[in-house]
């Protein structure tokens, strides 16, 4: 008998896996490739097209190195780590709220305006066709959409609903730090209005004029809305831009920022760039402000002094008809008028001295009235470094607090410093006042000698030397103060920020960084491809059912007599219904391969087992035996499940009387045999159920049975219980020619299905085959290709697949009726 199966083409077996096998795996699946690629790449496009792309524009900013107090340790090589965490600090400054909220508020961003495109919306940043001007003495509501449609150049519709509308005050917009925020009530519009006229409200007041941007019967068209923006919320938004130096160890800061719209993203870098380098300029310049408002406020005084007194002169002058002083009058002027600019000096720098100790005794910042010493004519050496030192912590404080709090201890330690440096400062001061108050009063006592002389002269040279030094001081000390504030000024015109715009922001036009169209695509195909395979092998992977014919032959060695293809009949009996049918086709098969087993004998018993239940042995019992009815045959179907009997409901037929009754001797073997339908087909049912199956099956009643039953027919069909749960198959397996063991495809149990195997063949039991039942041919599910399962294939000659043999079997047509979607995802 092996020599007889190997020679039968259906069940030739393979002995091992090759990438032949898994090509043709996936080629049956091409629908579900061709699918899934077009999936991918529709998702791609609708997201491609209806994702707001985000451009990415850049500037570049040179940090310098802070030289202006170099640190000792740079000398000994950490040069390196202080210009670090200078290039650190700035990158600080650059991304503090401070900077970042003046940057928007230069920019003025109180209102944003979208058109609305389908289910794009798109931002018009200095191309909007109309424009809101509101009222900055009037609260506006934050984040309220207004929906504007423009009817014409005159009017326009104008609708939004609100609730709980938070509500900003942009009074004085460029100066407050700190907007109100308050709940006001509902907002609710739907209205008609014309351009150019006041909408007001208890919540709101602005008026809307058309722009340049205004094309006529085209925006007419289109939805458009506006918000009122919260500044902070604004600002809070822009700070999500990325600063980092072009390459490692470089001073150069690369600032970047994405946004949707391109020139709004250019106009905020430039922007912050500017605001940045005008703070450093301003810091620089504070000093000589500081300097020309000290100087203003003592000019104003000595400008009145300097023009009373030359009014004065001039009034002595024309009464006593006297122009100029005598020889003697003249050297007394002369040593009087160097005494006294010697001490307005000294009083000028006494009243800076002053000034700096009071601010400092009572705690006042200091950073609005600093001004270094020798700006005043004051070149005392520790004076001027421990002020030039002040003025520099002051400014890393104020550096410092962009990016830190107050009580961080970066800015602790600060406060120590300048707290020390104070001290120091004030002691110095008191000391220095101290000196000037004794010069001044060893000027004051020289000036009273000189006054004792003056009093010797005539009354007339007396008096105009008195006035004649009054205008030559108030003259003298207002052109050192002139001269003063001219050098202040200089040196604020001269200051140049520390850092500079290596590229301004601009846009380049290129592609936006995201969505990456192409990148895209290429994914899709990619995932189109890959998760296909994926899926299958997966599946293949994880499934622990039998799939394949492969999947048989690598657990057992039993041959494979053939394969039952799916049926979508609502009858157990499809072979006597439906002769002509391709599942007619496949059992003539197995009758094929059963002759061939049976070599050459006219007569055989077959039974037909499973593992469990719901294999499909009764439906291939009955379709077997009624196929060798049909081939003239006097056939026998023997119901022999004796614990679930069913045979009966497929046929129409009692089951009063059966095997069982038989087999306790109750009926006799003519009275259990009846008559099919099916010409040349008789069906012994299995009789009502009895308490001990398995007892009476292995009686003697049961040899009898068979022995009588062989000689009245051809060929014996027997249904037997699954031998996955009970031992009734094994009992009767002695009785059989052969033995079918059903595996149904996607269902039968890859585990259950070795164990039983592995059981059968340890009791050696004969005559074993095995055939596949419910084998799905609608992709080719089964084998290497469409139809491989039961013979040469799906089609004339078996061999030829779909299509060359169309036409031949009654059930084509019902195949064709199967829209290629529902085959892809029946099968999937």
């Amino acid at each position: 008998m092996e020599s007889n199966i190997q020679n039968i083409p259906q069940i030739q077996q393979e002995e091992s896996f090759d990438y032949k096998s898994l090509f043709f795996k996936l080629y049956r699946y091409w629908y579900f490739f061709v699918l899934t690629i077009f999936i991918a790449l529709l998702i791609a496009f609708l997201f491609n097209k209806y994702t707001k792309p985000i451009y990415e524009v850049h500037t570049t900013v040179l940090i310098k190195d802070d030289r202006s107090s170099p640190d000792p340790q740079a000398l000994i090589g950490f040069g390196f780590r202080n210009s670090q965490q200078n290039i650190e600090n700035e990158i600080g400054k650059l991304q503090s709220y401070t900077l970042v909220n003046q940057a928007v508020r230069d920019l003025d961003l109180g209102v944003s305006y979208f058109e609305e495109d389908n289910f794009v919306t798109t931002e018009l940043y200095k191309n909007s066709p109309f424009v809101v001007l509101f009222d900055t003495m009037h609260p506006q509501p934050l984040n309220v959409k207004f929906k504007l449609k423009i009817i014409s150049n005159r009017n326009y519709t104008l609708e939004a609903e609100a609730r709980d509308v938070k509500q900003y005050s942009y009074k004085d917009f460029e100066e407050i730090s700190d907007p109100e925020l308050l709940i006001v009530s509902d907002i609710s519009i739907d209205s008609t209005y014309a351009f150019d006229q006041f909408i007001f409200g208890s919540n709101y007041r602005f008026k809307i004029e058309l722009t340049d941007f205004y094309i006529p019967q085209t925006d007419e068209k289109k939805n458009y809305y506006f918000l009122f923006n919260n500044i902070d919320n604004l600002t809070k938004s822009f700070q999500a831009f990325q600063i980092e130096p072009i390459k490692e160890e470089s001073s150069i800061l690369k600032i970047s920022q994405k946004g949707n719209s391109v020139s709004k993203s250019v106009d905020f870098l430039n922007k912050l760039t500017e605001v940045y380098l005008q703070r450093d300029l301003d810091q620089k310049n504070r000093v000589a402000d500081n300097t020309i408002t000290f100087i203003d406020s003592q000019l104003g005084d000595i400008t009145d002094s300097l023009n009373k007194a030359e009014q004065n002169l001039q009034d002595f002058r024309a009464e006593k008809q006297v122009m100029d002083l005598d020889v003697q009058a003249t050297q007394v002027f002369e040593q009087l008028k160097m005494l006294e600019n010697e001490k307005a000096q000294l009083d000028l720098k006494s009243k800076y001295y002053n000034t700096l100790r009071n601010y400092i005794e009572q705690k006042k910042d200091l950073d609005d009235v600093l001004i270094i010493p020798s700006t005043m004519g004051i070149e005392d050496p520790m004076i001027s470094q421990m002020t030039t030192e002040l003025s520099k912590l002051y400014s890393e404080k104020e550096e410092k607090l962009y990016y830190s709090k107050p009580s961080t201890p970066a800015i602790k330690i600060l406060d120590k410093k300048i707290e020390i440096t104070e001290a120091t400062l004030l002691e110095s001061i008191y000391n220095i006042i101290n000196s000037s108050n004794i010069a001044i009063k060893d000027i004051n006592n020289r000036i009273k000698e000189l006054e004792s002389r003056i009093n010797q002269l005539p009354s007339t040279q007396r008096e105009l030397l008195g006035i004649e030094r009054k205008f030559k001081l108030s003259n003298s000390l207002y052109n050192y103060l002139q001269e003063k504030r001219s050098e202040a000024q200089i040196t604020k015109a001269s200051n140049e920020p520390d850092n500079e715009v290596i590229d301004i922001a601009r846009d380049s036009g290129g592609e936006p960084v995201f969505p990456k169209k192409s990148l895209n695509y290429m994914i899709a195909i990619i995932l189109g491809i890959v998760l296909p395979v994926v899926y299958i092998l997966g599946k293949d992977y994880f499934n622990d059912k039998i799939i394949e014919r492969k999947d048989v032959e690598s657990i057992t060695g039993f041959p494979i007599i053939g394969h039952i293809i799916h049926s979508n009949k609502d009858t157990q009996a499809v072979v006597a219904e439906s002769p002509k049918s391709s599942i007619a086709e496949s059992f003539r098969s197995v009758r094929t391969n059963l002759q061939f087993i049976a070599k050459g004998n006219e007569k055989q018993t077959v039974l037909i087992t499973s593992d469990m239940v719901s294999a499909g042995k009764t439906f291939c019992a009955i379709n077997l035996a009624s196929i060798f009815a049909m081939y003239g045959k006097k056939t026998l179907l023997l119901g022999f499940d004796l614990r679930k009997p069913k045979i009966y409901k497929d046929f129409g037929l009692t089951n009063t009387e059966g095997i069982s009754s038989f087999l306790i001797n109750k009926s006799k073997l003519e009275d259990i045999i009846q008559v099919s339908p099916i010409d040349n087909l008789d069906i012994v049912m299995a009789g009502p159920v009895p308490p001990n199956p398995s007892e009476l099956i292995a009686s003697d009643r049961t040899n009898e049975l068979f022995t009588r039953l062989k000689e009245l027919y051809d060929y014996i069909i027997i249904d037997s219980p699954p031998v996955g749960l009970v031992t009734d198959a094994f009992l009767l397996m002695k009785y059989a020619d052969a033995s079918l063991f059903i595996v149904r495809q996607n269902y039968t149990n890859k585990k259950v299905f070795a164990s039983i195997m592995s059981d059968i063949e340890k009791r050696n039991m004969p005559n074993i085959s095995i055939l596949i039942n419910d084998v799905k041919l609608n992709k080719g599910s089964y084998g290497y290709g469409y139809g491989y399962g039961y013979g040469y294939g799906y089609g004339y000659g078996y061999g030829y697949g779909y299509g060359y043999g169309y036409g031949y079997y009654s059930d084509d047509r019902e195949y064709d009726k199967e829209s290629t979607v529902k085959r892809i995802f029946k099968n999937t």
